[in-house]
């Protein structure tokens, strides 16, 4: 399994974007979907490792996919 990094708030959601995702609404988190899957993340400077796995599941998205979207 490849390890994820902590990344920002900002990296995660321009992946995502590439992913087919798109922004529902923003706040205190940012609420994403694809049609089929919503993922919620949290807007702080870093977002811990297990963290992004918990979106990365959410979203239905392979730890390599990720990679290959950053």
């Amino acid at each position: 399994m490849t390890k994820l990094p902590e990344l920002s708030h900002e990296r995660i959601v321009r992946a995502l974007k590439k992913a087919g995702f798109w922004i529902l609404r923003e706040g205190k988190h940012t609420l994403m979907t694809d049609g089929r899957n919503l993922t919620i993340i949290p807007r702080h400077r870093v977002i811990k490792t297990k963290t992004l796995k918990s979106i990365l599941e959410g979203a239905e998205i392979a730890p390599e996919r990720f990679r290959e979207l950053l």
